[in-house]
């Protein structure tokens, strides 16, 4: 027996098995049931997300010869016909390939003849956007009052092509883009039916790739099949679809991070070995971006995917919200360039450098001070006898002290992140007990700490761990000191302002009033 590919083998029978298109099953389940039952009907939507599926079940319900129902029996002649293509009065039609007027006319010469065999004769026309002015204009009449024995399905992928005059004499449908969740459980449950194993990682690359078509989704599951053994790994899945190993992208962005150009250059070296799709690259850095913000937005938020949530922790924490954001539009900015660069390698190096010159260098960030003026960052401060007494290994917790020994660390970028959100509460021998701002738990990760130990390591010159608790600190740290100073500054600028005679003097003549976010503080 010749093999059946799962888009067809698994295309739902029945409504009860249509994933994702509830809106659209209970509308029709309700007028099949209760009888109101329009002459035509119209489902839009992208490809392969159970159009011409749905119009198949609806054509089943309309001549299953246990009556008109939601749940047709699929077991006499007629559903059995209707799912083999077979059914007489089922006429299916390719608007694509039938775009002239003379082939509508030839389609519509029997509507007024009544059904060989079904109750209903039903006319399928896919794609119908692709038909002519002529055509529609053939077609018009008889969709406006077909017999009582015709209904019209007609199926598009671009509704805003089909002239006014045949919308409105049509029930509407859209179909939905299905969800790569929703995909993939789908996935999941047809592998189990077929008694293949498979990583989740690995359904997820083909979920994704599917771009919210459950048809596309099974014809690469066949293609993975075919490709792989016994077992559908992550790695075959990757190597199929020409993605990015998450070891090198996670090499890439944490070069991105840092600001360190060579380190990137030798990335995109080894990558390049790969024969990559550069463009997929851009969609995969985007979207480690995006979720990126979504963790500094909301920390306690899961949104981790194929094992990356130390990966975009590391992100959300070693880049700003403006550099994330910053960096997210020219990746999406430089995919849809990357086709106008003299060689797709040379546009991926070039949007890469792109995010390297516009991010700002901390000599432009603001360092809040009272005033008016933009200031530039301030010198880090020099180590007071306090500090010194920590690395002769006192018992300490004023909060002063750890402020100094941070800005003496050599750290930079996450790991410092993770420091500013410590207070130190004690060192005991080689061991430093910390705590961290519960609210900034997502910095807690193995490669974060380690960095952190290993700088307090070299600054002590000695063997050093570290013991943290996430917990409410009892003394402000560093970063909520820095904050707190700021706001203060802000606050003090604004009353500067709002006190100053001549701002007072222009509010009274004019009716001015100060914009309170245009007020920035200097040194």
């Amino acid at each position: 027996m010749s093999y059946l590919v799962l888009a067809r083998k698994w295309r739902p029978k029945v409504f009860a098995e249509l994933v994702g298109q509830e809106h659209v099953v209970k509308a029709l389940t309700n007028a099949l049931d209760t009888g109101r039952l329009h002459h035509a009907f119209l489902f839009a939507g992208t490809r392969g997300v159970g159009k011409t599926t749905i119009a198949r079940i609806l054509a089943k319900s309309l001549n299953c010869e246990q009556g008109v129902s939601s749940n047709p029996c699929g077991a006499c002649d007629a559903c059995r016909e209707i799912d083999e293509g077979r059914f007489i009065d089922l006429l299916e039609v390719d608007a694509a390939s039938r775009t002239k007027v003379d082939d509508t006319r030839e389609l519509l010469e029997n509507v007024q003849y009544s059904p060989t065999r079904g109750r209903y004769k039903v006319y399928l026309i896919d794609e119908v956007h692709m038909l002519s002015n002529h055509s529609f204009n053939a077609l018009l009449k008889t969709l406006e009052e077909p017999p009582p024995h015709v209904k019209f399905l007609l199926a598009t992928t671009d509704p805003q092509k089909l002239p006014i005059t045949v919308l409105s004499r049509c029930l509407q449908f859209n179909l939905k883009r299905l969800s790569g969740k929703l995909i993939e459980n789908r996935l999941s449950y047809i592998l189990g039916e077929e008694g293949i194993t498979a990583e989740p990682a690995a359904l997820q690359l083909l979920s994704r790739a599917a771009d919210g078509s459950m048809r596309d989704a099974l014809s690469l599951l066949d293609q993975l099949i075919a490709f792989g053994d016994d077992t559908l790994t992550e790695q075959a899945a990757s190597e199929m679809l020409g993605t990015l190993d998450k070891q090198h992208l996670g090499r890439l962005m944490d070069a991105l991070t840092r600001s360190d150009a060579q380190e990137m250059m030798e990335a995109v070296g080894q990558i390049d070995e790969l024969v990559p799709d550069y463009a997929r690259i851009l969609e995969d850095m985007a979207e480690l971006l995006q979720r990126a913000a979504l963790t500094q937005a909301v920390p306690k938020l899961d949104n981790s995917q194929r094992g990356d949530r130390e990966l975009v922790n590391v992100l959300a924490s070693g880049l700003s919200p403006e550099d994330v954001q910053l960096f997210y539009q020219i990746a999406l900015i430089g995919r849809r360039d990357l086709d106008l660069a003299p060689d797709p390698k040379v546009g991926f190096e070039m949007v890469l450098l792109r995010m390297l010159a516009f991010r700002p260098s901390a000599a432009d960030e603001v360092e809040p001070a009272g005033g008016l003026q933009v200031a530039t960052r301030s010198a880090p401060a020099q180590p007071t006898s306090a500090a010194r007494s920590t690395t002769a290994g006192t018992m300490l917790s004023a909060d002063t002290d750890w402020n100094v020994l941070v800005e003496n660390l050599d750290l930079q970028g996450a790991p410092k992140q993770l420091a500013n959100h410590c207070v130190l509460v004690k060192r005991e021998g080689k061991a430093l007990h910390l705590q961290l701002d519960a609210a900034s738990e997502h910095l807690l990760t193995k490669q974060l700490q380690e960095k952190l130990r290993a700088a307090f390591e070299n600054y002590f010159q000695e063997p050093t761990t570290l013991v943290i608790k996430v917990c409410e600190p009892g003394v402000e740290t560093p970063a909520r000191q820095t904050a707190r100073k700021q706001d203060e500054r802000l606050k003090a600028a604004r009353a500067e302002i709002e006190s100053d005679p001549n701002v007072q003097a222009l509010q009274e003549a004019f009716g001015a009033t100060v914009q309170a976010d245009s007020v920035k503080p200097t040194n």
